[in-house]
């Protein structure tokens, strides 16, 4: 599918266009000839139209909390509701005046309404922040906007504990739609917009036996099932184990997504019960995993799952970093053999999956775990997944390339093909993969000095911009670690981060090849 002829018909655009509520429905598009209006700009109109459906679907969300608000007699329930009909007000205009009898995306649309929607819909998501009696500044409440969709989890907040329910709610329900609209960026945007190597994972393939599911509505459809069914049981351990209702659906919409909001400024040590922690540990895991291989294998194709390259190399991995820092902190910290295993797993899986829990202050372990975490922000999830990072399966295609380069130096004339799950890496592939993870670097590099230059310390500013491009939530040392916050930091510096959240997120170049002359040109 080249970049020139490819194009997405609207009726799949409400399963295939990233944003907060990407797959929870949108209003019907094609309309009856003598009620659609003309437009005179059908390229802005497209993406408008588009846009205005999203920002209907998020005012009605807002009313959520503010139901919420009515039955704990808070103090945000008219922030909720002035919030929620200014977004269906902006929405329903753009609707109304962009409407078309058809109305088709082509490849830069795609591009234009993936930014506009995570960039655009985070400032309306972010008014009851502002309104409510949090009275939040512009700066804050888009810092605290971002990093929910974007499930990053890092915070500007304080006193979690005593905040009223309709913030707590909106704050784990930002973090829930961003996750379910991750994944549908992941398994249906990116592949086709060819962004860092993601095109490996196209579901339409001229090989029918490799497809697990067969057309974008099955897929967007097991999405919901496995999310949600997930999320529903995910909450009824968390119950299980000693949380209130509340509390265990906001934690179960926050680790299923990857996130790691809490209703608690300690995290999850606030709940010391290890049924908590290791239900964390586990669910954690699942939203760090592909979601069309688990949603196979939940339907009985185990052996789609364990047969799955990143599956097999992510659980690898954490097997050894969990088992390295447990017994770190069995030997040099002398705690129990149990609770270093459990400590050790909840954190390095919150890390590495990118959801940003703690339930301890593991800057505290000594030098070896801070310099094991700073290493493990940069690995994230696998593709397809909510987690956030570089992700397993370019570190596998780096690996799979520096692996033939030395076969080539060792046998020069001998013919060597680079594969991947069978498949063989075409440069494309290659070429996309490389100048991500160059990117990746360039970005938490600039940002880190950028955050220096505005008077943060060396490990604040490249450990938050480490956390922010990666979507990971804490960063390391005393300000912005598992114990802080994000608070303190200027103004100006939250900006930078939160930019940095949504260029990790999306993946750079679904960003920036907007912000070129040639994209506009046409």
């Amino acid at each position: 599918m080249s970049l020139q002829d490819s194009s997405f018909r609207i009726r799949s655009v409400n399963r295939l266009v990233d944003g907060p509520a990407s797959t929870a429905g949108a209003p019907a598009v094609r309309q009856r000839p003598e009620l659609a209006a003309p437009c005179p700009q059908p390229f802005e109109c497209a993406v408008l139209f588009i846009f205005g459906a999203l920002a209907v679907i998020l005012g009605l969300l807002m009313v959520v909390p503010a139901v919420v608000e009515i039955a704990a007699d808070g103090k945000d329930l008219h922030a909720f509701l002035w919030s929620a009909a200014l977004c269906i007000f902006v929405g329903m205009a753009l609707v109304l005046t962009n409407r078309q009898e058809s109305i088709v995306l082509n490849i830069r649309q795609t591009f234009l309404l993936t930014a506009l929607a995570w960039f655009g819909l985070s400032f309306l998501a972010a008014i009851p922040f502002m309104f409510g009696h949090l009275e939040l500044s512009l700066a804050d409440a888009y810092f605290e906007t971002v990093s929910g969709l974007t499930t990053t989890g890092s915070t500007v907040l304080a006193g979690l504990d005593t905040m009223p329910p309709g913030i707590l709610l909106w704050r784990g329900l930002l973090q829930w739609i961003g996750g379910l609209g991750i994944i549908v960026m992941g398994v249906a945007v990116l592949p086709f917009l060819r962004v860092g190597g993601m095109q490996l994972f196209r579901t339409e393939s001229s090989d029918r036996s490799e497809k697990l599911f067969g057309r974008v509505d099955q897929i967007a459809a097991a999405m919901l099932y496995v999310y949600g069914g997930l999320s529903v049981l995910c909450a009824t351990l968390y119950w299980v184990g000693g949380m209130t209702v509340f509390e265990a659906a906001i934690h179960a919409m926050t680790t299923l997504s990857t996130g790691g909001y809490s209703t608690s400024d300690q995290s999850l040590a606030h709940f010391p019960s290890p049924v908590v922690h290791w239900t964390a540990v586990v669910f954690m895991l699942a939203g760090g995993l592909p979601v069309v291989p688990l949603a196979h294998a939940l339907a009985g194709g185990f052996r789609a799952l364990i047969g799955n390259s990143q599956v097999r190399a992510i659980l690898g991995f954490l097997a050894v970093v969990i088992a390295t820092m447990a017994l770190w902190l069995w030997v040099r910290n002398d705690i129990p053999l149990a609770d270093a295993l459990r400590f050790a797993a909840f954190n390095v899986v919150s890390v590495v999956t990118t959801t940003g829990y703690a339930n301890a202050d593991y800057g505290q372990w000594g030098p070896l775990a801070v310099g094991l975490f700073f290493v493990l922000i940069f690995v994230g999830g696998c593709t397809g997944s909510t987690g956030g990072g570089i992700k397993i399966f370019r570190f596998q295609v780096i690996g799979r390339i520096i692996g033939g380069h030395f076969r080539t130096l060792v046998t020069p004339h001998a013919v060597s093909v680079t594969l991947y799950e069978g498949r063989l890496l075409d440069d494309g592939v290659i070429r996309s993969v490389m100048i991500f993870t160059a990117t990746f670097i360039a970005t938490v590099t600039a940002l880190g000095l950028i955050l220096v230059a505005l008077g943060l310390d060396f490990m604040t500013g490249f450990s938050g911009a480490a956390t922010a491009v990666a979507n990971v939530g804490p960063g390391l040392g005393e300000i912005i670690g598992p114990a802080g916050n994000f608070a303190s930091l200027p103004d100006s510096a939250k900006w930078a981060l939160a930019v940095g959240m949504l260029l990790g997120r999306l993946e750079f170049f679904t960003v920036l090849v907007v912000l070129t002359p040639r994209f506009w040109r046409g």
